[in-house]
Protein backbone atom coordinates (compact mmCIF):
# COMPACT_ATOMS: atom_id res chain seq x y z
CA UNK A 1 0.00 0.00 0.00
CA UNK A 2 1.60 3.26 -0.98
CA UNK A 3 2.01 5.59 1.72
CA UNK A 4 -0.19 9.01 1.82
CA UNK A 5 1.41 12.10 2.93
CA UNK A 6 0.66 13.73 5.74
CA UNK A 7 -0.93 17.39 6.56
CA UNK A 8 2.37 18.53 7.08
CA UNK A 9 3.84 17.71 3.75
CA UNK A 10 0.75 19.42 2.13
CA UNK A 11 1.54 22.29 3.99
CA UNK A 12 5.41 22.80 2.22
CA UNK A 13 5.34 25.54 -0.30
CA UNK A 14 8.55 24.95 -3.13
CA UNK A 15 8.46 28.47 -4.30
CA UNK A 16 10.48 29.24 -8.03
CA UNK A 17 11.99 32.43 -8.19
CA UNK A 18 11.62 33.60 -11.74
CA UNK A 19 12.80 30.09 -13.30
CA UNK A 20 14.17 30.31 -16.72
CA UNK A 21 13.86 27.12 -18.08
CA UNK A 22 10.31 25.30 -18.39
CA UNK A 23 12.27 22.00 -18.11
CA UNK A 24 13.56 22.63 -14.92
CA UNK A 25 10.34 23.27 -13.30
CA UNK A 26 9.23 20.34 -15.06
CA UNK A 27 11.59 18.21 -13.35
CA UNK A 28 11.47 20.11 -10.23
CA UNK A 29 7.94 18.64 -9.78
CA UNK A 30 8.97 15.39 -10.81
CA UNK A 31 11.59 15.28 -7.45
CA UNK A 32 8.93 17.48 -5.22
CA UNK A 33 6.11 14.08 -6.56
CA UNK A 34 8.73 11.30 -6.07
CA UNK A 35 8.94 12.79 -2.15
CA UNK A 36 5.09 13.13 -1.29
CA UNK A 37 5.25 16.99 -1.84
CA UNK A 38 2.93 18.65 -3.65
CA UNK A 39 2.50 22.32 -3.56
CA UNK A 40 4.55 24.06 -6.61
CA UNK A 41 4.28 27.75 -6.70
CA UNK A 42 6.32 29.56 -9.81
CA UNK A 43 7.28 33.63 -9.10
CA UNK A 44 7.30 35.35 -13.03
CA UNK A 45 8.48 32.25 -14.69
CA UNK A 46 9.77 33.49 -17.64
CA UNK A 47 6.80 30.86 -19.48
CA UNK A 48 3.86 29.05 -18.08
CA UNK A 49 4.86 24.83 -18.13
CA UNK A 50 5.09 23.81 -21.33
CA UNK A 51 5.43 20.37 -23.26
CA UNK A 52 9.56 20.34 -21.92
CA UNK A 53 7.95 21.14 -18.40
CA UNK A 54 5.63 17.56 -19.14
CA UNK A 55 8.27 15.72 -20.30
CA UNK A 56 10.62 16.48 -17.64
CA UNK A 57 7.48 15.98 -14.92
CA UNK A 58 7.31 12.38 -16.18
CA UNK A 59 4.03 12.04 -14.18
CA UNK A 60 3.95 14.77 -12.05
CA UNK A 61 1.49 16.97 -14.26
CA UNK A 62 -0.61 17.56 -12.00
CA UNK A 63 1.46 19.61 -9.78
CA UNK A 64 2.34 21.39 -12.89
CA UNK A 65 -1.52 22.32 -13.72
CA UNK A 66 -1.96 23.20 -9.79
CA UNK A 67 1.29 25.37 -9.33
CA UNK A 68 0.37 28.72 -8.60
CA UNK A 69 1.89 31.52 -10.81
CA UNK A 70 2.72 34.24 -8.96
CA UNK A 71 3.92 38.03 -10.40
CA UNK A 72 5.77 38.37 -7.17
CA UNK A 73 7.25 36.60 -4.49
CA UNK A 74 4.94 38.20 -1.69
CA UNK A 75 1.77 36.53 -3.74
CA UNK A 76 4.00 32.79 -3.31
CA UNK A 77 4.34 33.50 0.12
CA UNK A 78 1.06 34.45 1.68
CA UNK A 79 -0.09 33.11 4.80
CA UNK A 80 3.22 31.22 5.34
CA UNK A 81 4.41 31.20 8.99
CA UNK A 82 8.05 30.04 7.95
CA UNK A 83 10.48 30.80 4.99
CA UNK A 84 13.45 29.53 4.22
CA UNK A 85 15.51 30.26 1.57
CA UNK A 86 17.97 28.26 -0.96
CA UNK A 87 21.57 29.95 -1.15
CA UNK A 88 24.11 28.42 -2.71
CA UNK A 89 26.86 30.85 -1.53
CA UNK A 90 26.49 32.88 2.03
CA UNK A 91 25.92 36.18 2.45
CA UNK A 92 28.13 38.93 3.71
CA UNK A 93 24.75 39.63 6.46
CA UNK A 94 25.14 37.20 9.32
CA UNK A 95 21.92 35.18 8.59
CA UNK A 96 20.86 31.62 10.40
CA UNK A 97 22.25 28.79 8.12
CA UNK A 98 20.57 25.38 7.78
CA UNK A 99 22.00 22.58 5.58
CA UNK A 100 19.25 20.56 4.32
CA UNK A 101 18.69 17.78 6.83
CA UNK A 102 17.98 20.46 9.62
CA UNK A 103 16.08 22.79 7.06
CA UNK A 104 14.12 19.52 6.61
CA UNK A 105 13.51 19.43 10.02
CA UNK A 106 12.67 22.61 10.97
CA UNK A 107 9.98 22.89 7.86
CA UNK A 108 8.28 20.01 8.88
CA UNK A 109 7.92 21.07 12.73
CA UNK A 110 6.52 24.64 11.67
CA UNK A 111 4.17 22.98 9.19
CA UNK A 112 2.62 20.76 11.80
CA UNK A 113 1.15 24.45 12.71
CA UNK A 114 0.87 26.21 9.59
CA UNK A 115 1.69 26.48 5.72
CA UNK A 116 5.91 26.89 5.34
CA UNK A 117 7.86 27.92 2.11
CA UNK A 118 11.27 27.08 0.75
CA UNK A 119 12.59 29.61 -1.98
CA UNK A 120 14.78 28.50 -5.10
CA UNK A 121 15.68 30.88 -6.87
CA UNK A 122 16.89 31.88 -10.67
CA UNK A 123 18.92 29.27 -12.67
CA UNK A 124 21.66 32.04 -13.46
CA UNK A 125 22.02 34.17 -9.80
CA UNK A 126 19.65 32.58 -7.49
CA UNK A 127 17.66 35.03 -4.36
CA UNK A 128 18.38 38.68 -4.30
CA UNK A 129 19.40 39.90 -0.75
CA UNK A 130 15.90 41.73 -1.00
CA UNK A 131 14.69 37.90 -1.40
CA UNK A 132 16.86 36.54 1.38
CA UNK A 133 15.33 39.56 3.17
CA UNK A 134 12.21 37.93 3.78
CA UNK A 135 13.16 34.53 4.98
CA UNK A 136 14.00 33.69 8.69
CA UNK A 137 16.64 31.08 7.70
CA UNK A 138 18.53 30.27 4.72
CA UNK A 139 19.73 26.89 3.76
CA UNK A 140 22.61 26.15 2.24
CA UNK A 141 23.71 22.87 0.25
CA UNK A 142 27.43 22.19 1.10
CA UNK A 143 29.06 21.60 -2.29
CA UNK A 144 32.32 21.17 -3.48
CA UNK A 145 33.80 25.28 -3.22
CA UNK A 146 35.32 24.79 -6.81
CA UNK A 147 32.46 24.36 -8.15
CA UNK A 148 29.28 25.14 -6.39
CA UNK A 149 26.84 25.40 -9.49
CA UNK A 150 23.99 23.01 -8.35
CA UNK A 151 20.85 22.44 -11.37
CA UNK A 152 17.91 24.20 -9.37
CA UNK A 153 15.75 20.35 -10.00
CA UNK A 154 19.14 19.14 -8.71
CA UNK A 155 18.84 21.24 -5.20
CA UNK A 156 14.69 20.64 -5.08
CA UNK A 157 15.82 17.19 -4.96
CA UNK A 158 18.08 17.37 -2.41
CA UNK A 159 15.92 19.53 0.15
CA UNK A 160 12.92 17.18 -1.03
CA UNK A 161 14.02 14.24 -0.07
CA UNK A 162 15.86 15.44 3.41
CA UNK A 163 12.21 16.51 3.53
CA UNK A 164 11.25 13.07 3.47
CA UNK A 165 13.75 11.13 5.30
CA UNK A 166 12.73 13.49 8.35
CA UNK A 167 9.23 12.71 7.77
CA UNK A 168 10.08 8.83 7.76
CA UNK A 169 12.01 8.81 10.49
CA UNK A 170 8.96 10.56 12.67
CA UNK A 171 11.64 11.56 15.21
CA UNK A 172 10.29 15.30 14.63
CA UNK A 173 9.74 16.65 18.32
CA UNK A 174 6.48 18.86 18.70
CA UNK A 175 6.40 22.74 17.79
CA UNK A 176 8.74 24.36 20.17
CA UNK A 177 5.86 27.09 20.89
CA UNK A 178 2.52 24.80 20.30
CA UNK A 179 -0.34 26.97 19.14
CA UNK A 180 1.35 30.22 19.30
CA UNK A 181 0.12 32.15 15.87
CA UNK A 182 3.59 33.16 14.43
CA UNK A 183 2.80 35.91 12.24
CA UNK A 184 3.02 35.58 8.49
CA UNK A 185 5.22 36.61 5.69
CA UNK A 186 2.98 39.32 4.73
CA UNK A 187 2.30 40.06 8.32
CA UNK A 188 6.05 40.82 9.06
CA UNK A 189 6.60 42.55 5.58
CA UNK A 190 3.78 44.96 6.75
CA UNK A 191 5.95 45.65 9.94
CA UNK A 192 9.09 45.90 8.07
CA UNK A 193 7.41 48.88 5.86
CA UNK A 194 5.36 50.52 8.81
CA UNK A 195 9.19 50.47 10.79
CA UNK A 196 11.02 52.14 7.76
CA UNK A 197 8.10 54.61 6.98
CA UNK A 198 8.28 55.66 10.72
CA UNK A 199 12.12 55.72 10.35
CA UNK A 200 12.24 58.12 7.89
CA UNK A 201 9.41 60.16 9.77
CA UNK A 202 11.06 60.66 12.88
CA UNK A 203 14.49 61.70 11.23
CA UNK A 204 16.17 58.11 12.49
CA UNK A 205 18.62 57.60 9.66
CA UNK A 206 18.26 58.28 6.63
CA UNK A 207 16.77 54.60 5.06
CA UNK A 208 17.50 55.57 1.52
CA UNK A 209 20.82 54.86 2.54
CA UNK A 210 20.64 53.15 5.42
CA UNK A 211 20.07 49.72 3.61
CA UNK A 212 22.26 47.58 6.18
CA UNK A 213 20.01 49.04 9.04
CA UNK A 214 16.95 48.03 7.16
CA UNK A 215 18.81 44.79 6.68
CA UNK A 216 19.93 44.02 10.58
CA UNK A 217 16.07 45.31 11.80
CA UNK A 218 14.69 42.86 9.11
CA UNK A 219 17.12 40.04 10.77
CA UNK A 220 16.32 41.11 14.69
CA UNK A 221 12.47 40.86 13.51
CA UNK A 222 12.59 37.34 11.64
CA UNK A 223 14.89 36.11 14.43
CA UNK A 224 12.43 36.98 16.83
CA UNK A 225 9.50 35.43 15.26
CA UNK A 226 6.73 37.57 16.58
CA UNK A 227 3.27 36.41 16.51
CA UNK A 228 -0.23 38.21 15.60
CA UNK A 229 -0.38 40.13 18.67
CA UNK A 230 2.90 40.99 19.08
CA UNK A 231 2.95 42.52 15.35
CA UNK A 232 -0.20 44.82 16.48
CA UNK A 233 1.45 45.82 19.50
CA UNK A 234 4.48 46.96 17.48
CA UNK A 235 2.57 48.34 14.65
CA UNK A 236 0.49 50.28 17.57
CA UNK A 237 3.94 51.69 18.89
CA UNK A 238 5.01 52.92 15.87
CA UNK A 239 1.86 55.01 14.83
CA UNK A 240 2.37 56.18 18.25
CA UNK A 241 5.80 57.49 17.15
CA UNK A 242 3.99 58.70 13.45
CA UNK A 243 1.24 60.90 15.84
CA UNK A 244 3.77 62.40 18.70
CA UNK A 245 5.85 63.45 15.34
CA UNK A 246 3.08 65.15 13.69
CA UNK A 247 1.48 66.69 16.56
CA UNK A 248 5.08 68.47 17.30
CA UNK A 249 4.97 69.16 13.93
CA UNK A 250 1.39 70.97 14.08
CA UNK A 251 2.30 73.13 17.40
CA UNK A 252 5.68 73.81 15.65
CA UNK A 253 5.64 75.00 12.30
CA UNK A 254 8.65 75.84 11.65
CA UNK A 255 10.45 72.60 12.87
Amino acid sequence: MTEQPTAALARIRFVLVEPSLSGNVGAAARAMKTMGLSRLELVAPRQAPDADALARACGADDLLQRAGIHVDLAGAIVGCRLVIGASARLRTLDWPVLEPPDCARRLLMEAAEGDVALLLGRESSGLTNAELSRCQYLAHIPTEPGFSSLNLAAAAQVFAYEIRRCWREDRREQPAEPGRTVATADELEGLHRHLEETLREIGFGDPDHSKKLLLRLRRLLNRARPDQVEINILRGILSAAQGRKADRRRANPAE
